[in-house]
């Protein structure tokens, strides 16, 4: 009997009708009961707390206000703590997972995929039609996509999205918010990285040297004749960052990435779901969560912000554990498209989700995706007037004493984004743009850019070039978009690079004059000094190259130009011309933008590096040449040429890969700036793409332009 008066009072605090025991027997007695109907005659669980089909509702009676609040005390607590399907406990931590609907019920996974698999699409308790069918196993699959069983899927089923974009928008959850973000879960502290490395030291590990950024110089010439002065004379500065510990494989199993110690991340992804992200870009947006999710250790902590009209964070920042994935995708997989699209607002909420945190991973850093514009803060249709930096957070601008605050990676997502928004919100924070073109390469694109998080190796880098002759002034620095600085007498310059990847390199061109020299063999130049922050002993680490000298000659004689310095050199003309072409297409000149493009393709077609076949110079040459198409007129420009140049200016003024274009296969040329972290993690994301372990579009090994032959 006494699991008939549970239902009896489950019902009673759900307001339905059931039968009810007529027989009060002792409930050890349940067993004996003889006036029980036999099992062919009993009702289902679900049948007993739904109403028949010709039933109607009798009209209601009015009930005190002590039962009225008895009532809501007992549906509140039932429908919280019960399944209404088998009316057994729903706990955290009791190893089953618990499916809540939009009508706020909730039930167990395995219980309410079973009653819905056959089309029931009415919730069991409030009788509401439902817009989301959980389902298991791959017995729906509306794009053919290989099916993850570690996920719980939801198959979305809406109504085409509206244009009013100002409707109210339902909010995510129904908990308060805290006024501060003060409640991130405690780090590890148990787990000494330092002490694992030594204990656990593996044979791929880097030796002592390689665990070091590397210094190089290289001079434009050897040579210069004693009697001759040069105004501008040019030397390469190349840095590369230490080894990783998880090497590209290339067996084919493809086994779990490697536990070797690595500085842990906390990360937080700012997600759109506003109405344009419905059906199949929701989707694979919650795909690709899963796949982050699923590769985030133990110690990395990650939380999620989605907005649209508004914002609002799912869960604080949690550490990745296996109950902290399992809360993390049912989370992401709760989420329903709808609304407008409020960037500034989810950028706000994100980065004072960072900035109040009590405790601090060595890395931080903030994935942004949308694939709409900002209708609430940005409101100029003139590309060249509006002002992106509303959209950004003062918190997370970069600070000139401290560098980069939180660095935010940006992708658009589809054709309809704002690239110019989503460019210089990245280009402030110092992060990276993605131009995500097709949908389907959404996973990859987020997997290249964690291959990265997880794997840095090098905080707050900065340079220091010091000139040594009494007589040579430091005239430029060539860095991109790292900030930099020469000093009024000339004689020292600064590079903030920041934070770096494992195996990243990075090259800056320094340029200087060189006097004329009565006597002497050698004319010494400058030197080189790097100071920054292991993340994972947390210690301070000071560098200084050897100094750069030149030879001088008493004849001159033809010398050959360095074909490191000259690449470099095509590398930072075509992000020039890259620039000035953007800047003549945004007035409308596309004609002009093309002939930029057309003339710095014939200047390097004659360059030394180009000539002796480098792939740098190729894959520029092939690079412009797709900028060219996608600027054949001013339809192909809006859809899809200005994203394509803004991620790749961001690529080469940063030195780091994006996703551009449709496609994310390694061995395209376009990925030059790829680490073996990051080719490591795509192949994992397209392995499992394809529902094998060990896939057919693997990618290429990553090859390295400055690991190329020196030809003479």
């Amino acid at each position: 009997m006494g699991s008939k008066w549970r239902k009896v009072k489950l019902a009673l605090g759900l307001n339905l009708c059931v039968y009810g025991p007529t027989n009060h027997v002792a409930d050890n007695n349940d067993d004996d009961d003889d006036s029980l109907p036999p099992p062919s005659e009993r009702r289902s669980d679900v049948a007993l707390l739904s109403p028949p089909g010709d039933w109607t509702p009798a009209p209601p009676t009015p009930l005190p206000s002590n039962r009225l609040r008895l009532s809501k005390s007992l549906s509140r607590s039932s429908s919280k703590k019960t399944c209404s399907i088998c009316l057994g406990s729903m706990r955290r931590g009791d190893g089953q997972a618990i499916f809540t609907a939009e009508c706020s019920h909730s039930f167990h996974f395995q219980c309410i995929a079973s009653n819905v698999k056959h089309g029931n699409q009415i919730c069991p308790v409030c009788r509401a039609k439902w817009k989301e069918i959980p389902f298991q196993g791959p017995k729906i699959n509306p794009v053919d996509w290989p099916q993850n069983n570690d996920l719980m899927t939801v198959v979305r089923r809406l109504p085409p999205p509206r244009s009013n974009s100002s409707r109210h928008v339902t909010p995510l959850f129904q908990a308060p918010e805290p006024a501060i973000f003060n409640d991130d879960e405690s780090l590890d502290l148990k787990t000494n990285p330092t002490e694992k490395s030594i204990s656990n030291k593996s044979p791929l590990d880097c030796d002592d040297d390689r665990r070091k950024v590397n210094i190089k110089t290289y001079t434009e010439v050897s040579s210069i004749p004693r009697s001759s002065a040069i105004d501008s004379f040019t030397v390469l500065l190349h840095l590369k960052a230490p080894c990783s510990n998880n090497p590209v494989r290339a067996d084919t199993n493809l086994p779990k990435i490697s536990q070797t110690p690595r500085a842990p991340v906390d990360l937080v992804t700012v997600l759109d779901i506003s109405g344009s992200m419905a059906g199949t870009k929701l989707a694979l947006l919650k795909r690709a969560m899963g796949f982050v999710i699923q590769n985030l250790g133990p110690n990395d902590r990650l939380a999620v912000i989605a907005f649209s009209s508004t914002a609002r964070r799912l869960f604080p920042l949690r550490r990745m554990s296996e109950a902290g994935r399992q809360q993390a995708l049912q989370a992401v997989n709760s989420l329903v498209a709808n609304g407008g699209t409020n960037i500034a607002e989810g950028l706000r909420k994100g980065a004072k989700l960072v900035e109040d945190r009590r405790e601090k991973n060595p890395v931080a850093s903030i994935i942004l995706l949308s694939d709409g514009q900002d209708t609430y803060t940005v409101n100029s249709n003139n590309q060249n007037l509006t002002n992106y930096e509303m959209l950004l957070p003062l918190s997370i601008r970069p600070d000139e004493a401290l560098g980069f605050k939180i660095p935010v990676h940006a992708f658009g997502f589809g054709t309809d984004h704002d690239a110019s928004s989503m460019h210089s919100i990245s280009e402030i924070s110092g992060g990276t743009f993605s131009f995500i073109e097709t949908e389907g390469v959404i996973q990859d694109a987020f997997a290249q850019c964690i291959g990265g998080l997880l794997s840095v190796v090098v905080k707050d880098l900065h340079v220091r070039i010091d000139i040594v002759h009494p007589n040579i002034r430091l005239g430029s620095l060539k860095a991109g978009s790292y900030p930099n600085r020469v000093m009024s007498n000339q004689r020292t310059g600064f590079i903030d690079v920041g934070d770096l990847y494992a195996d990243e390199e990075r090259d800056f061109l320094v340029s200087v004059n060189v006097p004329a020299e009565i006597s002497g063999d050698k004319t010494s130049l400058l030197k080189v000094k790097c100071v920054y922050n292991d993340p994972l002993t947390k210690e301070s680490v000071t560098l200084e190259g050897e100094e750069v000298r030149i030879t001088r000659t008493e004849m001159a004689r033809q010398e050959d130009v360095s074909i490191e310095v000259d690449r470099q050199q095509n590398r930072v003309r075509a992000a020039e011309a890259m620039g000035q072409a953007r800047t003549l297409a945004e007035n409308g000149d596309l004609a002009g933008a093309v002939s930029i493009l057309e003339n710095f393709r014939k200047v390097l077609s004659g360059t030394v590096s180009a000539k002796s076949g480098d792939r740098l110079c190729v894959a520029l040459d092939a690079e412009v040449k797709e900028m060219q198409e996608r600027m054949a007129s001013r339809h192909v420009y809006e859809a899809s040429g200005r994203a394509y140049i803004l991620s790749g200016l961001s690529s080469h003024s940063w030195q780091r890969a994006t996703a551009r274009g449709d496609s994310m296969d390694g061995s395209s040329l376009l990925q030059a700036y790829q680490t073996p972290s990051m080719v490591e993690m795509v192949t994992r994301s397209q392995a499992s793409l394809l529902g094998s372990p060990s896939g057919q579009r693997l990618l290429r090994p990553v090859w390295s332009f400055g690991s190329q032959p020196r030809p003479r």
